[in-house]
């Protein structure tokens, strides 16, 4: 009975180990980065195809102007950020870079655009903002458009030395 206990304890304890590691090279991470950017990257997706059928709808443009542009020029600008860059963040393709535009979107919203709203109408660019922040400094991840496209490390054990003669090669 004491084994058994033991046993439990000690499989329960390696779980335990495992739930609340801090390996940053684990499958998890990789998971969770993946899944967090296709949800993300769908639901900007959701808000921005709304836009981008406004804007070539060829009707007069209902959106607000910021920073001295015109209501067409910022919506083009909200648009570019939100439906390419998140097709890009979506196929993990140039993830961290992707995710300028968007954050800078996501600041507009907060301070230019709702900065006079409550806090419930800011919290969902909040939201956003929040997860491309995480995107940018974590990047895309192994499951990823950048992860196939980096370029393979040689192998590490490469022979040093090659004989310029050909005869000697058959004595290696």
């Amino acid at each position: 009975m004491k084994q058994c206990v033991t046993f439990l304890y000690t499989h329960q304890n390696k779980k335990m180990k495992k739930l609340f590691t801090t390996d940053t090279k684990s499958f998890n991470n990789d998971l969770a980065l993946l899944v967090g950017r296709i949800a993300i990257a769908i639901l900007m997706l959701l808000h921005g195809i709304p836009k981008m059928q406004m804007l070539f709808s060829g009707d007069a443009i209902q959106f607000p102007s910021v920073f001295g542009m015109s209501a067409g020029l910022s919506l083009a600008l909200a648009v570019f950020a939100e439906v390419f860059c998140s097709i890009l963040i979506l196929v993990g393709f140039a993830t961290r870079l992707a995710t300028i535009p968007l954050i800078i979107t996501m600041l507009v919203a907060v301070f230019s655009i709702h900065a006079a709203d409550v806090f419930a109408k800011k919290e969902l660019a909040v939201l956003y903002l929040a997860g491309y922040v995480v995107l940018l400094f974590a990047g895309s991840g192994k499951y990823s458009a950048d992860q196939l496209l980096q370029p393979k490390p040689k192998a590490k054990y490469q022979r040093a030395f090659k004989p310029e003669d050909p005869t000697l090669s058959i004595y290696q």
